[in-house]
């Protein structure tokens, strides 16, 4: 919990929309974050986001979300 307040990172969390106990838990992990942070709930998805076009959903979010905060920066470094 308390770990959660001292991210300084921005955060993106995402889960599916029908995966209702980890959707409780990240919206409780979102109030405790004090960085820039975001919360997507990709619906009619599930926990492992098996569903048609779920997957590639979580990457389009996850790639937007980096390309906004790396920008040009190398992910090796």
């Amino acid at each position: 919990g308390r770990a959660l307040s001292r991210v300084r990172a921005p955060t993106l969390l995402i889960v599916g929309g029908n995966d209702v106990p980890v959707i409780a838990m990240n919206e409780e992990a979102l109030e405790q974050l004090r960085s820039e942070k975001k919360l997507v709930i990709v619906p009619g998805a599930t926990h492992l986001f098996e569903e048609p076009g779920a997957l590639e959903e979580v990457a389009r979010l996850a790639a937007d979300w980096f390309g906004r905060y790396l920008g040009g920066q190398s992910l090796a470094g």
